[in-house]
């Protein structure tokens, strides 16, 4: 397999030492709400991040598919606190761009796909499975928008409400990290945050189990572009689901899907892991220009990002929820 240049690799060393168990008794004064603060004013400050109310991000994704790294040319559009959408470019694949993203609850897909049809000599497909896909997307695509609130603001928007505990401080070759849980519904995302810097160098979650074997994010996600169909499955081992460092930190895990969990002896999907690095300055704030995403010892995605644009005029076509 083609490998990533490690491009990131500093802060790639810092989450792998950031699996051990937080210090015992470390910074026993610091509270969530002390730390996120102290985050959002390195980030550039309360006043500034509330200003933010739309963001435009360009860039480039190189995601791993088998022996193949695949390049995606992407734009986000956002309009907090409830609008998000993706929209991914593939130049070596044949293929038209994709759109993904979410007005509050209802997904945003374009193309939308038709219904599966029936194959010769098999069962009709469930009559919800295609309800079922979109259900899997929109908590993707709510997922991906959680970790970059995270990332670029140590928060969220009202529309994606967490609830928030101090865990402790852990050791990293550069200093300390203090770690913070952020609980989601039955999932707990693990934020990092540089202790000297004070900004957010890792978000990492445990993926809830799936019938039929690990889970993970569904369409959209490992194997298939952030926003786009699923790719075909590689002749070898697929590549493992985004974030993950070899010694996964302990965060609960969702519920089992489907009423009878997953089969016996399934092992849960590796901790996924969006690791930041490379803040610069923009309009005030500092942002982070790399995006790294890995589970376990592998990288899937590499991310940089070209330009953002704060308060840009979004594009209202971006999250029509009944496109085709």
């Amino acid at each position: 397999m083609r490998r990533f240049v490690p491009v990131i690799a500093t802060v790639a060393a810092v989450a792998i030492y950031l699996g051990a168990h937080p210090i015992p008794g470390a910074a026993q004064t610091r509270t969530a709400e002390s730390v996120l603060a102290a985050a959002r004013a390195a980030l550039g400050g309360e006043a500034k991040i509330a200003t933010v109310k739309t963001f435009i991000a360009t860039g480039r994704t190189r995601q791993v598919r088998g022996d193949n790294l695949v390049p995606i040319e992407f734009e986000i559009q956002a309009e907090l606190p409830d609008k998000f959408s993706r929209r991914d470019e593939f130049p070596a694949q044949d293929a038209g761009p994709v759109t993904a993203g979410f007005v509050g609850d209802q997904l945003v897909l374009i193309p939308r796909p038709a219904p599966p049809l029936p194959r010769p000599g098999m069962p009709a497909p469930p009559p919800n499975a295609q309800e079922a896909m979109f259900r899997a997307r929109l908590t993707t695509v709510k997922q991906d928008f959680t970790w970059l609130m995270l990332g670029m603001f140590a928060g969220t928007p009202p529309s994606v409400p967490l609830t928030y505990a101090y865990v402790g401080q852990a050791e990293a070759p550069q200093g300390k990290a203090d770690v913070i849980d952020a609980k989601s519904g039955p999932l707990t995302y693990r934020l990092f945050i540089n202790a000297e810097s004070g900004l957010p160098i890792m978000v990492s979650w445990q993926a809830p189990m799936r019938p039929g074997g690990p889970g993970g994010p569904g369409p959209g996600g490992p194997g298939g572009p952030p926003g786009g169909p699923p790719a075909a499955a590689p002749a070898g081992p697929p590549p493992a689901a985004p974030g993950g460092a070899p010694t996964p930190t302990p965060a609960p895990t969702g519920p089992a899907a489907g009423p009878g969990g997953p089969p016996p002896g399934a092992k849960p999907a590796p901790e996924q892991r969006i690791f930041f690095a490379d803040y610069k300055d923009v309009d005030g704030l500092k942002l982070p220009f790399r995006v790294r995403r890995a589970a376990g010892a592998d990288t899937t995605e590499e991310t940089t990002f070209d330009r953002y644009r704060i308060n840009a005029k979004v594009d209202p076509r971006r999250f029509d929820t009944a496109a085709k």
